[in-house]
């Protein structure tokens, strides 16, 4: 068994979220949430290369030492499916490996709220998830496709970099393109999709202006487009969306997107009192409210707006984080510790409200 075997089987036995390597280092096993060193003998540099070599797939070969960095997906028989980032360091060349799981989650299996199955059923606009990396956006994606696939008669395209879980038809068409592999780039991919007669695209990351000048237009003539924003909560997205646009633009764009915009998921990954993680959501939903502070470039009372409006289904971090440590799912203390306002979690908890709906508008 080659080395890279090996460190992807004992990722797989720790039951592993990611996998880092690092010539000169022992392997680094990220598990529920916490860094895990494997007790081996260090990996040199030329078993890090080897390493790369064996897993970069045959159209990449060559490009690693003219880039510095590659991004594919590797599926070892009999081990795993991974998601995985070659790059070089100061120290030399390292990899970092995503284990995707084979069977597609639902929104249930990954403790999601129920407005997630919701949205799926949407038909058309954009929905947005966002959060920080390794925060669990993909598999909400993931998890959405799987709700439309079992449930909707729908022809469903997905641009990935690279492709993670990988979905067999049920009551829908699946079409799955990757990056470099199937086609050029995101912006190549999105130019032709909606000639190929979709009902619901899915782009794996919203990187620039034109990826996103695609999926509007695309909205705005009666699909459903899921993508993912790096961004920490649901009304940071709106300002990161239109930093992505010319200056001169940014009036139309916010006014288009307050039109076709369906909703803002954001995630955290928290330690559960399980040992495992759970997701926090923040809900942002386009309701008349949200749209009409939108479209007037209200934009910094989007988080009152979500605070104000839970019958709407709509919640903040500190709402969901909350709910969880009511329900059991977290500690007070690790909530405290990844709440967006600790005074007002502390607050909540005690039973005191702090504020009303009055003034949004």
């Amino acid at each position: 068994m080659s080395i890279l075997s090996e460190v992807l089987s004992a990722g797989v036995q720790l039951d592993a979220s990611d996998i880092h390597v690092t010539c000169g280092q022992c392997p680094v096993f990220r598990v529920s949430g916490r860094i895990v060193i494997q007790d081996t003998e260090a990996i040199g540099r030329d078993d890090v290369l080897d390493m790369i070599r064996e897993s970069v797939p045959e159209h990449l070969k060559g490009d690693f030492l003219k880039q510095r960095e590659l991004d594919y997906s590797l599926n070892r028989e009999g081990i795993g499916r991974f998601r995985v980032n070659a790059f070089m360091t100061r120290s030399g060349p390292a990899i970092a490996l995503r284990h995707v799981k084979s069977k597609v989650p639902s929104a249930h299996d990954l403790n999601l709220p129920d407005v997630i199955d919701q949205l799926s059923a949407t038909t058309r606009g954009i929905v947005f998830v966002t959060g920080s990396t390794g925060s669990g956006k993909s598999s909400t994606l993931a998890a959405m496709i799987r709700h439309i696939n079992e449930n909707e008669n729908r022809r469903i395209i997905t641009l990935e970099d690279p492709v993670e879980y990988v979905f067999k038809d049920i009551n829908s068409v699946i079409s799955q393109r990757e990056i470099g592999l199937d086609c050029a780039n995101f912006h190549e991919g999105l130019k032709r999709v909606l000639r190929q007669d979709p009902d619901v695209i899915m782009i794996g990351e919203m990187r620039d202006m034109e990826s996103f000048s695609a999926a509007l237009s695309a909205a705005e003539t009666g699909h459903l487009v899921l993508s993912t924003l790096h961004t920490s909560n649901a009304a940071q997205s709106i300002s990161r969306i239109l930093d992505f646009s010319p200056f001169n633009e940014r009036d139309q764009i916010r006014k288009a997107l307050a039109e076709n915009l369906v909703a803002i998921l954001a995630q955290r990954l928290l330690p559960a009192t399980s040992g495992r993680v759970v997701p926090a959501v923040e809900i942002m939903l386009n309701t008349p409210t949200v749209k009409k502070l939108i479209f007037e470039n209200e934009l910094n009372k989007l988080s009152h707006a979500i605070e104000s409006d839970r019958e709407s289904g709509m919640q903040t971090f500190d709402q969901a984080i909350h709910a969880m440590i009511v329900d059991g799912k977290i500690t007070e203390e690790t909530g405290l510790n990844n709440a967006s306002n600790p005074h007002a979690l502390q607050m909540m908890l005690k039973g005191i409200s702090h504020g009303g709906s009055s003034g949004i508008l």
